[in-house]
């Protein structure tokens, strides 16, 4: 075969190679296999054509003719100064068939062959060509950190109890520090029918010293007595701080307004607490379950009768019509689980009863986990009254040791009140344990 030919064969193969390459790389996709293997054939049809070439030609000769090659299909040299064997395609990137085809690997490969030809029963495999990393969204070092969050914004905090105590007793408001109020303490009821009088003679003082007795005609109306006391309720402060940096403040729009909310949700929890198990000491409220006087009532049979007992007591003793019993949610729930004996039916609401307001002998039931578990409260709530001298209020200041130079505030939750029952005997603290 003649230079010519064996050039023009040169130039055919490189063209395929070339073509099926860009086709690829247009695509944006790798080569398939069909294409992989056309590309395959035509670098080892130009392989074995310029074996065949170089033994026609000089060197000389061998590097103008490459040149020349290289020019026909559109590439241009590398530099002045390289050498005109090494062509490039100007903007263009390498496919993973081109960088195979001349990688140390495939060479290494192809070395196994005379003349570069694959006897098609030979068995075939290239050691693994190194590429770069593979870019990927699994880490911030590589592709991942393109990879945008996707933040809904949902806060979800941690919950609260439910508050219900403020809601049954009185609310007042107060501009002084301290309260006053008066309870009665005694009634002696002594009325009575009377007869008409039948003689004026005065009463006749006794032979030896001691009260005088009324002459036993004399018409004379029995005499009754009331004994009162006057108590007296000390305005109390409730109060939580939290410290938090100014830049925190200022960069999170809704984080004051969390904070505000949390301490005022602590003030209310605290209040409760208090309302109910105050101990009277120090700078605590005393609670309407420890405020002497009022009545107590033990465990009878099981938790209806003694419910029931305990609502007797508030009517006979305490002269209220009571409102409303509190429970924790644990006796709430054994109250809702009693059954029948003997058709088995819940006396409690049910697992299907319509949500309303739920009652044990006519007295709505109101759970608060303020109330301990075991223990009931019977009573006619308006009997109890909170007084606010100041309702719940949020300062912050940066005044706090040395906060000032630190960039730190102070946020400070605090209400300030005074709490009294007026009527102890309006309520009974119920055992519910047996």
């Amino acid at each position: 075969m003649s230079a010519a030919a064996i050039k023009e064969r040169m130039g055919a193969a490189l063209k395929t190679a070339r073509d099926i390459s860009e086709l690829a790389e247009r695509e944006g996709r790798d080569l398939t296999a069909e294409e992989n293997e056309k590309a395959t054939a035509a670098l080892l049809d130009y392989k074995a054509a310029k074996k065949d070439f170089e033994r026609t030609q000089s060197t000389e000769q061998l590097k103008s003719a490459l040149s020349e090659i290289g020019m026909d299909l559109g590439l241009e040299p590398a530099g002045e100064k390289a050498a005109p064997t090494a062509f490039h395609q100007p903007k263009k990137l390498k496919s993973i068939g081109q960088m195979f085809a001349e990688s140390t690997e495939y060479k290494s490969m192809m070395s196994q062959f005379a003349d570069g030809r694959i006897n098609e029963k030979a068995r075939v495999q290239s050691a693994p060509m190194g590429v770069k990393a593979l870019v990927t969204g699994a880490s911030d070092t590589s592709g991942g950190a393109f990879v945008q969050n996707d933040v809904q914004g949902i806060l979800e905090l941690l919950g609260r109890r439910e508050l219900t105590l403020r809601d049954l007793i009185s609310v007042r408001q107060t501009e002084s520090d301290t309260v006053e109020f008066v309870q009665q303490t005694t009634q002696a009821t002594s009325a009575a029918p009377v007869p008409e009088a039948t003689s004026s003679a005065a009463p006749t003082a006794p032979g030896t010293a001691g009260a005088l007795v009324n002459n036993a005609g004399g018409g004379y109306k029995p005499e009754g007595s009331i004994a009162f006391l006057k108590v007296t309720a000390t305005v109390k402060t409730i109060a939580e701080w939290v410290p938090a940096t100014k830049r925190g403040l200022a960069d999170a729009a809704q984080l004051r307004g969390l904070i505000d909310d949390e301490l005022r949700a602590d003030l209310a929890e605290e209040e409760e607490d208090q309302i109910l198990n105050g101990s009277g000491t120090g700078e605590n409220l005393t609670g309407i379950l420890n405020t002497s006087g009022i009545q107590t009532q033990a465990w009878n049979t099981d938790l209806l009768t003694t419910i029931r007992k305990a609502k007797t007591k508030a009517r006979t003793v305490g002269r209220v019509r009571p409102n409303a019993i509190l429970l924790n949610p644990e006796d709430a729930e054994r109250l809702d689980l009693l059954k029948g004996t003997s058709n088995d039916h819940f006396y409690g609401p049910g697992p299907f009863a319509s949500s309303g307001i739920q009652t044990v002998w006519g007295m709505p039931y109101v759970e608060s986990e303020a109330i301990a578990a075991g223990v009931g409260l019977v009573g006619d709530y308006t009997k109890a009254v909170l007084w606010d001298r100041e309702q719940a209020s949020i300062t912050a200041t940066d005044s706090h040791a040395d906060f000032f130079i630190r960039n730190l505030v102070a946020i400070l939750g605090e209400e300030r009140v005074a709490f009294g029952v007026t009527r102890p005997k309006a309520f009974v603290s119920v055992d519910l344990t047996a």
